[in-house]
């Protein structure tokens, strides 16, 4: 039966689900994002049927069908307790998802049934409709699916709940999705230096409609924190913990807020604490590695620091590490954490495996790489005292062109390292040469031709200046 499988494929296409929103699995680890899932629906209370039209779908990617259609049931009961007199509204999501996972096991027939119950639901919510709907609940739900596949995602999950809150501006799920996509948003636009989104007032927003929402109260308080009103911010922290004391999503988030506050015991505390609720969480692991770091840093500061102690700290950041990138292994900035620690204590060969490995991975984001030569160009500077190899790795970071909190603290290193180099009567023709590079990779083209002069004026018969020189010349 080609022939209906074939226009049974074109409708599929039409569908609005977890199938058509090019969700791609190599922007998450599986595990970690099923046990994210599972975490949600134990401890969010009133079971959601997004979270399971979720679960349905990784269960798909990771190749089991028979357990994505059990999700999808479980999803039809939740729906059925919690908004009975709107099933067909808010169960396009879940009949896409059937039919497509049919289509995946080869029942072509009972496809075509969910694919027509679909279009007959469509027809009759909407007089324009041709199977395509423009839905609230649907973009919202493609919102929060949105968030979960991670940062390549945020800006797809804002759009999405943007479009949602124009037929119901008020609806508190749509403003609690727009809030969280745009805080992490934000958090990625400081890390890459993209333009600022004013997410304090759309939290603000958030909390008032969500009230009970400890998740929304404690991004509130992040958001107050990092605007240097961190007192304001530890109010809602408190008057969430009456509300949630034990819910492992809040409690991630209030730890975060006490370890930048540097109180980092007491973070560690509701650590422990979450991690006893959510024992696979890779966040809550991440956290206590970066505590556990922040105390071996206060140590080594101390005169005659307890060196057991250091060393138990030492094990424990590792272990917490490990465990992330292991449950996670797309979490690219825990990879340079790990690599990090073992720096610290004289691991060299292991952490250069781990910048080695992670470098050959082609789908990191720009962001991502000018990180890691950053972090990689540090560990050749200050644990291998290996300049020259620093400077290289730097460059590398600078040679992508896009703006990030990684490129910037690249050039700054190698411009401190080049300018030390000279200023010490040092400074070769490899030195001004270099310079001269850093200099017109950042747009510098005045100052890269002073640099390249320099240069040729120390050594007269160096090729590669003076073609750079000509080249720079001709460009102006």
């Amino acid at each position: 039966s080609t022939i209906s499988e074939n226009s049974l494929k074109t409708s599929l296409l039409q569908l609005e689900c977890h199938f058509t929103w090019s969700l791609l699995k190599q922007y998450v680890s599986l595990e970690s994002l099923e046990e994210t899932i599972l975490d949600h629906i134990k401890f969010v209370g009133e079971s959601n049927v997004t979270d399971y039209n979720m679960l349905s779908y990784v269960c798909h990617l990771k190749n089991s069908n028979e357990e994505a259609l059990r999700n999808l049931k479980k999803g039809e009961e939740a729906l059925q307790k919690c908004h009975p007199g709107e099933i067909a509204r808010r169960s396009l999501v879940t009949w896409g998802n059937y039919a497509w996972i049919y289509y995946h096991m080869q029942r072509y027939e009972e496809a075509q049934t969910y694919v027509s119950k679909v279009e007959n639901s469509c027809k009759k919510l909407s007089s324009t409709a041709h199977g395509k709907i423009q839905l609230p609940e649907v973009y919202a739900e493609q919102g929060w699916a949105s968030l979960r596949f991670g940062s390549n995602y945020f800006e797809t999950a804002k759009n999405c709940f943007e479009k949602a809150l124009k037929s119901e501006p008020d609806n508190p799920d749509f403003n609690a999705g727009y809030a969280i996509a745009m805080f992490r948003l934000e958090k990625l636009g400081e890390r890459y230096c993209d333009e600022k989104s004013p997410c304090l007032e759309v939290l603000r927003k958030a909390v008032e409609l969500n009230p009970k929402n400890t998740t929304l109260l404690a991004l509130l308080a992040l958001q107050l924190q990092q605007l240097k009103r961190g007192n304001e911010g530890e109010r809602y922290i408190e008057q969430a913990l009456q509300i949630t004391p034990d819910f492992p999503i809040f409690l991630r988030y209030a730890a975060n807020f006490y370890r930048k506050k540097g109180e980092v015991d007491k973070a560690v505390k509701i650590l422990k604490k979450a991690l006893a609720l959510t024992p696979n969480s890779v966040f809550l692991h991440h956290q206590l590695g970066l505590c556990y770091r922040f105390k071996i840093f206060q140590l080594k500061k101390t005169m005659n620091a307890p060196q057991e102690e250091v060393e138990n700290l030492i094990q424990l950041a590792i272990f917490h590490f490990k465990t992330v990138i292991d449950k996670k292994p797309t979490f690219i900035s825990a990879h340079s954490d790990l690599a990090n620690i073992y720096a610290l204590c004289g691991r060299y060969k292991e952490a250069e495996e781990i910048f080695q490995e992670v470098l050959q991975r082609n789908y990191l984001s720009c962001g991502e790489k000018q990180e890691i030569y950053l972090n990689y160009g540090n560990l050749q500077l200050f644990h291998m005292h290996s300049e020259s190899k620093a400077i290289e790795y730097y460059i590398e970071g600078l040679k992508m062109e896009k703006d990030s909190y990684g490129r910037r603290k690249c050039r700054e290193a190698v411009e401190k390292l080049l300018k030390k180099k000279i200023e010490s009567r040092l400074g070769d023709a490899t030195a001004f040469g270099t310079l001269g590079l850093v200099h017109n990779l950042n747009g510098e083209k005045q100052k890269a031709i002073e640099c390249y002069e320099k240069a040729i004026a120390l050594d007269p018969s160096n090729e590669e200046y003076r073609n750079a020189l000509f080249e720079l010349k001709l460009s102006i």
